[in-house]
C-alpha cells in the first residue's frame, strides 16, 4: 500500500517550466485571502484542500479577545474549557481531539511544553499578535508529530508600513483588570521592522468552587510582554528576517484536589501559584535561486519555562522545555498548474524537570515532499513525509486531496490526511508518587482522516462552506480509570459535521460556524469526555462611518466531565458585545462587555470531598480601551 502510493507521487511529478510567483510570506501576512501553515508556502486560501480560517490584526481589533483562548472560540470545530479566568490552563478540542493532538506554531517554530504537551497559549498577549492561523484536520505529512487534530500558528506584529509609526494603547476594566502596550514600527522599501511592549493585570476570580479555604481567595495574573520583527531585503531574489516573542509572568491557581503527601497518602491544602517564560526566536533566508526555485531556511529556538511554587510549602517544582529546529523548505513552481515542495526537518527537545525523568533529551529528523496540481476544474495535493524518531523509530505519514469545481461558484474537495503523535516525557516518566505514574511501555498515537468538503459563492454576498469527515485513532494516549496512569487505548472514532456562512445583509457582516461532532471510544461506545456534541458562534459586525458596533455569540451543548460519561456537564450560551469609535485619524476608543447575560457555567469538572464541581469561568466583565496612533 505505502509502495503504491511513493509510486503515483513520483508518477505525478511533471517537467519544470516557469510559473506564475506568488506573494512573499511577509505581504502575505496581511492578506485574509492567503495561507501560509497549510503547506508552509504562500497559497491562495481557495487552492488549499485544508479546512481553515485565518484572523488578521483587523479581525483581532474587531474582536478584542481576551486572549488567544477566547478567540478560539470562533471557530468552527473548536472548542476550549479553561480552568478559571485569564491565565489559567485550559483544554484545546479541535475536532475531537485532545490539546496534546494540536500543533501551536509561533513564526514557524514549535512551541508548547515535552514534558506536559500543549502549548501554553493563555499566556501569550494579542496585542503582539499579527495573525493567526487555524487548519482543522490532521497536517503530519508536512508538520510531523503532533499535527493530528490541526495546526494553529501565530505570527508576531509586522510592520504597518514605510516611516515611522508609533502606536499606544491602555484599556481597564472589572476585576482590576488592565492592559498596556507600546510599540513602534516602519522601515522603508528594503527594511522594515516592528517592536512592541505590552503588560496585563488582573486582580482576577475566584476560579474554584467547593475546595480548601486556601482556595478561597481571587486568582491573579500578571503578564509582561516583548515582540520584535526585522526583515531586510537585500535584493529582488533574497530576504532575510528575525523574529522574537517573549511572554513572562506569575498566575495563581486553584487545586481543589491540594498537595498530595506520598507519606501519609493524602490530600493537604495548597495554595499554588506558577512563575512562567514562554519564548520563541527564528531566524530565516527566503531566496529565489532561480526563475522555478524558491529556497527558504529557518532555524528557531522556544522555550517553555514554568516553576510552580505553593505559599504553604517550601521548595518549588519545575518543568522547563528548550527546543531547536532548523527547517529548509524548497518551492519549484511547474507550468500547467504545478508545484513540488521539499523539505527537510531537524526538531532536538530537551527537558529539565525537577521529577527524575529517564530520558531528557531526544531529536526527530524528517524529510517531506509534496505535489500539487490546480487545473481549471481539477486539481490534485499528493504528499508524504518520514520521520525518523530517536525513541520511537520510523514513522511515514500520507496525505491526499482531489477537487473538482462544478462551475466558477462551486467546488468539492476529497481528501485523506494521516497523523501521528508520539508521547510526551511526563506521559513515558513521570515519576510514580504513591498515586500516579508514567507509563514507559506507551506507543505513539496514530490517526487516518477523511474528508468531503463543499465550498460555494452561493451568491456575491454569501459564502459557504460545509466539510464532513471521520477520524480514526489507535492507541489513543487516556488516563486509566483508577487514574494511576495513562495506558493506549486501542481504537476511538470522531465523526464531524461543520458549516460556515459569510452573508452581508443590509450593511450588516455575519459569520456562522456550526459544527456536530461525535467522538467515541470503540472499546466501550462511551463519548469522550469534554468534549461537547454541538457548538455554534455567531458573529455580527456594522460599521457606521467612524463607529462599529458588533456582538458574538457563542453555543455549546452538554458534554461528560469523565471518560464513563457518569458526569454530566450542562451547555450554555455566552453573549458578547463590542463597540468602537474611531474619534479622529489618530485616537480610538473600544469597549467591549463580555458574557453580558452573566452565564455560570463549566467546561472542566473536579472532586472535592467525593462531590462533582466545575470550575468558574467568567461572570460578565467589561473593558474600556483606547488607541494613540500618532502620525510623525
Amino acid at each position: 500500500m505505502k509502495l503504491s502510493r511513493v509510486a503515483l507521487a513520483i508518477a505525478l511529478t511533471p517537467t519544470l517550466t516557469l510559473a506564475e510567483q506568488p506573494a512573499s510570506h511577509e505581504q502575505a501576512l496581511k492578506l485574509s485571502d492567503t495561507l501560509i501553515t497549510a503547506n508552509r508556502d504562500v497559497e491562495q486560501r481557495s487552492n488549499s484542500s485544508a479546512a481553515s480560517t485565518v484572523f488578521t490584526r483587523a479581525d483581532i481589533e474587531r474582536l478584542r479577545p481576551a486572549s488567544v483562548p477566547h478567540l478560539l472560540t470562533q471557530v468552527p470545530g473548536v472548542q476550549v474549557a479553561n480552568y478559571g479566568g485569564r491565565g489559567a490552563s485550559y483544554g484545546l478540542y479541535i475536532r475531537g481531539t485532545n490539546t496534546s493532538q494540536t500543533l501551536v506554531l509561533i513564526d514557524g517554530v514549535r512551541a508548547g511544553s515535552a514534558t506536559m504537551g500543549g502549548a501554553a497559549l493563555q499566556f501569550l498577549s494579542v496585542d503582539q499578535i499579527e495573525r493567526i492561523e487555524v487548519l482543522r484536520g490532521s497536517r503530519s505529512a508536512i508538520h510531523g508529530a503532533d499535527a493530528m487534530g490541526g495546526v494553529i500558528q501565530i505570527f508576531t506584529r509586522r510592520s504597518e508600513g514605510e516611516g515611522l509609526r508609533p502606536y499606544v494603547r491602555i484599556a481597564g476594566g472589572s476585576d482590576s483588570t488592565w492592559e498596556r502596550t507600546l510599540g513602534l514600527s516602519g522601515g522603508n522599501e528594503r527594511t522594515r521592522f516592528s517592536l512592541s511592549a505590552g503588560l496585563e493585570e488582573t486582580a482576577g476570580i475566584d476560579r474554584t468552587r467547593a475546595s480548601f479555604a486556601s482556595d478561597a481567595d481571587h486568582d491573579g495574573y500578571r503578564n509582561r510582554s516583548l515582540a520584535l520583527s526585522l526583515s531586510h531585503q537585500f535584493n529582488d531574489a533574497l530576504e532575510a528576517g528575525i523574529t522574537m516573542l517573549d511572554q513572562r509572568g506569575k498566575t495563581e491557581i486553584d487545586n481543589p484536589f491540594g498537595r498530595w503527601d506520598s507519606t501519609t497518602f493524602q490530600s493537604l491544602p495548597a495554595s499554588p501559584y506558577d512563575e512562567y517564560s514562554i519564548s520563541t526566536t527564528s531566524v530565516w533566508l527566503d531566496g529565489r535561486l532561480t526563475d522555478v526555485w524558491n529556497s527558504r531556511i529557518e532555524l528557531g529556538h522556544s522555550e517553555d519555562k514554568q516553576e510552580n511554587f505553593d505559599k504553604l510549602f517550601p521548595g518549588s517544582d519545575v518543568n522547563n522545555t528548550y527546543r531547536d529546529s532548523v527547517n529548509w523548505l524548497n518551492t519549484l513552481a511547474l507550468g500547467g498548474g504545478h508545484s513540488l515542495r521539499l523539505g527537510a526537518d531537524y526538531l532536538n527537545d530537551k527537558v529539565r524537570s525537577s521529577n527524575d525523568f529517564q530520558v531528557k533529551n531526544r531529536d526527530n529528523k524528517a524529510a517531506f515532499i509534496q505535489h500539487s496540481f490546480h487545473g481549471a476544474r481539477f486539481g490534485t495535493e499528493l504528499g508524504m513525509r518520514h520521520d525518523d524518531n530517536q525513541q520511537f523509530g520510523s514513522e511515514n505519514t500520507f496525505n491526499g486531496a482531489l477537487s473538482y469545481r462544478l462551475n466558477p461558484d462551486n467546488q468539492l474537495i476529497l481528501s485523506y490526511s494521516e497523523g501521528f503523535r508520539v508521547p510526551t516525557f511526563a506521559d513515558l516518566y513521570w515519576p510514580f508518587d504513591g498515586f500516579y505514574g508514567g507509563n514507559p511501555d506507551l506507543k505513539p498515537e496514530k490517526s487516518r482522516s477523511y474528508e468531503l468538503q463543499w465550498r460555494s459563492q452561493l451568491a456575491s454576498a454569501t459564502h459557504l462552506e460545509v466539510s464532513l469527515y471521520r477520524t480514526d485513532f489507535r492507541d489513543l494516549i487516556v488516563t486509566t480509570s483508577d487514574f494511576s496512569t495513562v495506558d493506549n487505548i486501542n481504537r476511538a472514532r470522531v465523526n464531524g459535521f461543520e458549516a460556515t456562512l459569510k452573508q452581508e445583509l443590509f450593511g450588516w457582516h455575519g459569520d456562522l460556524g456550526i459544527s456536530i461532532i461525535d467522538p467515541r471510544s470503540r472499546e466501550n461506545g462511551n463519548i469522550l469526555p469534554n468534549r461537547a456534541k454541538r457548538t455554534l458562534n455567531l458573529n455580527l459586525d456594522r460599521q457606521f462611518g467612524d463607529v462599529g458596533l458588533g456582538a458574538s455569540f457563542t453555543a455549546v451543548s452538554s458534554s461528560y466531565g469523565n471518560g464513563d460519561n457518569t458526569t454530566e456537564l450542562a451547555g450554555y450560551g455566552v453573549l458578547d458585545l463590542r463597540a468602537s469609535w474611531q474619534a479622529n485619524s489618530e485616537l480610538a476608543f473600544d469597549a467591549k462587555l463580555a458574557n453580558v447575560l452573566d452565564k455560570d457555567y463549566s467546561r472542566l469538572m473536579y472532586t472535592y470531598n467525593g462531590q462533582n464541581y466545575g470550575y468558574r469561568e467568567l461572570p460578565f466583565t467589561a473593558m474600556l480601551g483606547v488607541t494613540w496612533t500618532p502620525d510623525l
